[in-house]
């Protein structure tokens, strides 16, 4: 028994795409600026696996694959604890990058996939927790990397 999920959202990050970009490829460093994303371990140039970990007493643990790394967008198939996609789109704003986000994801191990059943409103809320770390994180990494000389 599994459930499957469906996110979206945007938002505006004041620094130019390339730099958004550069900061969202680079996995390894996830955990400096996004507070859930515990640990990043590389598994080869198109692989890594994540442990990520929101509010909820849970560690997912994540294997991505690289998908698409063009300028505009970037994407990477989930297996592990969900399997699906993630997307960021990447467009120029007037002031800086808008990112249009979209996950879907289907819960696939343990008691976790049952209780994705019940707890659907729980999970929605701590992802969106999750999403707003690395909204935030990414705003102040940039900033950070705007004053490094």
């Amino acid at each position: 028994m599994s459930a499957t999920f469906a996110f979206s959202s945007a938002w505006e990050v004041p620094a130019p795409p390339p730099a958004v970009h550069a900061a969202l490829v680079d996995l390894e460093r996830y955990p400096d600026w996004w507070p859930q994303v515990v640990a990043v371990a590389s598994l080869g140039p198109d692989h890594a696996r994540v442990l990520c970990r929101s509010v909820l007493p849970y560690t997912l643990d994540l294997v991505l694959h690289a998908v698409d790394r063009s300028p505009e967008r970037l994407e990477v198939e989930l297996s592990g604890d969900l399997a699906g996609s993630v997307v960021f789109g990447l467009s120029s704003t007037g002031g800086g990058t808008r990112l249009d986000f979209a996950q879907e994801v289907r819960v696939r191990r343990g008691w976790l996939g049952a209780a994705s059943y019940l707890g659907r409103p729980v999970l929605r809320w701590n992802h969106e927790r999750m999403m707003r770390g690395c909204r935030d994180g990414l705003q102040a990494q940039l900033s950070i990397d705007d004053m490094s000389p």
